[in-house]
């Protein structure tokens, strides 16, 4: 035991004491709890600085001096629900600071008494007291504000030694009662008195002198085997000019119809303003005419009864009905009475506040006609009605502010038509069966409307009526989208909580700009596009979204199942269609205008031109098989061009050929013609004689040169066939209109632009000798393994004069 208390002590410190470095000790309290421990004596080594102490719940028989000497800031304590017996106030005089002592529900039967000044809250009730326990010591106690007594006999001179004493509370929580004094309680100075009183115990006498005692009176367990009407026809009359309640509570109550219809008979005639009867059981035999209830000199304004229990009785319910709504009072309740039926009188009554919540009142209701002409305030909550219309009948001729008809059975077909008062401006509909049709028929002026847990499943568009409505509640339905808020300008409040909505409405973002809370949580959200907006109004909205972001969670696609909204990025291009042909179009004309800006500035058309010649020779050559490479060659590239183009080929072509590998063997025509051969044959065996052929053409070889090579090209058909073997260079631009028509190869060639351009600034030629290169590209290796070099040196004339190297291969 004392390691549990221990460890309960230094939890308590932990969690009571305030933080921060610059809190005084005297600040800090420590609450110690050993109640339900079964405990037989107060624990020993308690710490000095416990401000509350429970003891509640044990087994404690007897209290020492010494149980609480250390306690010097002691503040509370509970001592309810033991065995004590015996009770010594002075056992708390070291407990300066003690102000709440609860000693109830113990087994009392003295008190010996010693004034503690700073009490204020005393319970000694529900004790074994003979008499009540109060002293003169008692009435020291000057600071005291609630008092507990009980005792089996209660005196006027026991009252008498506290009447001065101003009082908060005083609770009578009797075990038993022998002897009541009439008169003792109206001594007391108290602004509430509750009376708890043992079974079978006549309060007739107690209710007189309490209603005369205090503002607020509760009597509780107001319970009689026999009724006892016959003695209060024996009181004497009215009490009004006596009577202090305003407030009166009864709780418990199991009563005779006869004595509960006194009751109410008695009360009316008091000064008691609000009369609620809780948990009351009553039937039986009738011996009184119930149609004898004085009505008149009260001024009762609310009669509250709930949790109603009838028992087999012999009188017409309809009796009981009219004897409440006759009362002609402000305010009734009569709730979970299951109740099948209320009747009003035919003339107009001054109800301003009905509730008849949890009962099984239907349609019958309505069927007669009822005046209420004051009724502001209706509540229908849990019963069987079914037809809307007919509670829109009943309630056109009141002043119907505020209604209730949730958790019926209520729809409303479209035939049906409605007449509510222009009054009308809040309804709960709540728990119904409406379906989307609810909405033609609802008051005009209506501001807050509850629908949720209906069957809607869309808002109509045609409702033209609903301008003033402020809150909506649709949560708990069947809608699959945001409604708009074309015809609820003024809708402040809007909850779509647990529907079936995918995504939001465009007409929900330019009708519902005044909505400043949205409750759109748990709904299966479809994240894509048509979200996006709405995910944007939660990042942003500061607030407005009740429930984000744990409630917003995505349902598809299957890929963002169970993300929240707050994390799916949907860029804006990807969802707005307009926004991304803009998009297209504006990279599309400054893909244009940079085009355009280097074909003008950097010829890029040339570039592009001579990229794709050389990714073709590349693929080309990759695909050239062994066999091509080991056919019969002696040269690996014959050059054919004009007199008038020699220069380039001497001083540009053959050297750029020669300065990457100087084995290249090249075949010119000037070098290798047989002198008993014609120019025609000579070229031919050129061409057969070479790996490659490479062409110069300009204006002049295609006069002077291309005669020879026509016929051999029409013949074989190479352009078609083999143009891997045949290199063009453009030297110079032939217009296709300077080409003869007899060079029909010539001309198509040049149409398919099947050449290597040469290019005009000096800049671009790199580009030019690589495609050149990639088109000669030859396995020089394979060549030289199959032929035998001799080199040789002949004189050109063609060059004038000059000398340039030339070798020939002779081939195994």
């Amino acid at each position: 035991m004392r390691h549990i208390r221990s460890i309960y002590i230094f939890c308590s410190i932990v969690t009571s004491v305030r933080s921060g470095a610059s809190e005084l000790p005297e600040e800090r309290e420590l609450t110690t709890n050993f109640s339900s421990m079964s405990l037989t004596k107060v624990p020993e080594g308690l710490t000095p600085i416990t401000t509350t102490l429970d003891l509640s719940y044990n087994l404690l028989f007897q209290l020492q001096h010494s149980d609480f000497r250390s306690l010097s800031k002691l503040k509370v304590l509970i001592l309810c629900h033991n065995r004590i017996q015996e009770l010594d106030i002075k056992t708390f005089e070291f407990n300066k600071e003690l102000s709440y002592l609860d000693v109830s529900n113990n087994r009392l039967k003295s008190v010996t008494w010693f004034s503690l000044a700073g009490l204020r809250h005393l319970d000694l009730s529900f004790n074994d007291f003979d008499t009540l326990p109060i002293s003169v010591e008692t009435g020291n106690m000057s600071h005291l504000e609630t008092l507990g007594l009980s005792g089996a006999k209660i005196q006027k001179s026991d009252f008498q030694k506290i009447a001065h004493l101003q009082l908060n509370t005083v609770l009578l929580g009797l075990r038993t009662l022998s002897h009541y004094e009439e008169g003792s309680l109206p001594i007391l100075n108290t602004t509430r008195l509750h009376i708890v009183l043992p079974v079978n115990t006549n309060f007739w006498v107690l209710l007189h002198d309490g209603i005369k005692t205090s503002k607020i009176l509760e009597v509780t367990n107001i319970d009689l085997q026999k009724s006892q009407f016959t003695s209060y026809e024996s009181q004497q009359n009215p009490i009004l000019e006596n009577a202090k309640t305003s407030i009166l509570l009864l709780n418990k109550v199991d009563l005779s119809w006869d004595d509960l219809f006194l009751i109410f008979q008695l009360v009316w005639h008091t000064s008691v303003e609000y009369f609620q009867i809780q948990h009351v059981t009553f039937g039986g035999k009738v011996y009184l005419d119930h149609n004898s209830f004085d009505y008149s000199n009260s001024v009762m304004r609310t009669i509250k009864l709930e949790h109603v229990h009838f028992r087999i009785f012999n009188i017409p319910q309809e009796s009981v009905y009219l004897l409440f709504t006759k009362m002609d009072i402000e305010n009734l309740t009569i709730s979970d009475a299951q109740m099948p039926h209320m009747l009003f009188p035919m003339y107009p009554t001054r109800f301003q506040y009905l509730n008849f919540a949890n009962n099984i009142l239907t349609d019958d209701v309505f069927k007669k006609s009822i005046q209420l002409p004051h009724l502001k305030t209706l509540i229908l909550k849990d019963n069987k009605l079914e037809t809307l219309s007919l509670v829109s009948h009943f309630a056109s001729n009141t002043s119907l502010r505020h209604l209730d008809l949730s958790e019926n059975l209520l729809q409303h077909e479209n035939d049906e038509n409605c007449l509510w008062p222009e009054t009308l401006v809040t309804m709960n509909l709540s728990f119904n069966k409406f379906a989307d049709s609810v909405f033609g028929c609802l008051p005009r002026n209506i501001q807050i409307l509850d629908l949720n847990s209906n069957k809607i499943q869309t808002v109509p568009k045609a409702i033209t009526h609903l301008t003033s409505l402020r809150e909506l509640n649709l949560a708990f339905n069947f809608l699959t989208d945001l409604p708009g808020c074309s015809h609820f300008r003024r809708l402040l409040v809007l909850n779509v909580e647990m529907n079936l909505i995918l995504s939001s409405s465009l007409d929900f973002f330019q009708s519902c700009q005044e909505v400043k809370t949205l409750n759109a949580g748990r709904n299966p959200f479809q994240c894509t596009c048509e979200l996006r907006d709405f995910i944007q109004l939660g990042k942003y909205s500061e607030g407005m979204m009740v429930g984000w972001s744990d409630s917003y969670i995505c349902e598809y696609p299957l890929n963002l199942k169970g993300t929240q909204l707050k994390d799916v990025h949907l860029p804006e291009i990807s969802c707005n269609t307009g926004l991304l042909i803009v998009t297209i179009v504006v990279v599309m004309l400054v893909l244009g205008m940079a085009v355009a800006f280097c074909c003008l500035h950097f010829d890029l058309p040339w570039y592009l031109r001579m990229l794709h010649q050389w990714t073709q020779t590349w693929l080309r050559v990759r695909k050239t098989t062994q066999e091509q490479l080991k056919r019969s060659v002696q040269f690996h590239v014959f050059i054919s061009y004009s007199e008038h183009d020699s220069a380039w080929v001497k001083y540009e072509l053959i050297p750029s050929l020669e300065k990457e590998d100087g084995s290249v063997l090249i075949c010119l025509h000037e070098g290798n013609s047989d002198p008993g051969k014609s120019m025609t044959e000579d070229t031919i065996n050129c061409i057969e004689k070479s790996y490659k052929s490479i062409f110069v053409l300009s204006p002049s070889f295609v006069q002077t040169e291309w005669c020879h090579y026509e016929p051999y090209f029409a013949h074989h058909n190479l352009f078609h066939e083999s143009l891997d073997y045949i290199i063009l260079i453009l030297l110079e631009p032939i217009p296709l209109y300077c080409i003869p028509t007899r060079y029909p190869e010539l001309k198509a060639l040049m149409e398919k632009k099947a050449y290597l351009e040469w290019p005009k600034d000096r800049r671009k030629c790199g580009l030019f000798w690589a495609n050149l290169r990639a088109a000669l590209h030859v396995n020089l290796l394979d060549t030289r393994g199959t032929c035998e070099l001799q080199t040789f040196t002949e004189l050109n004339e063609g060059f004038g004069g000059s000398a340039i190297s030339l070798i020939r291969t002779d081939c195994l």
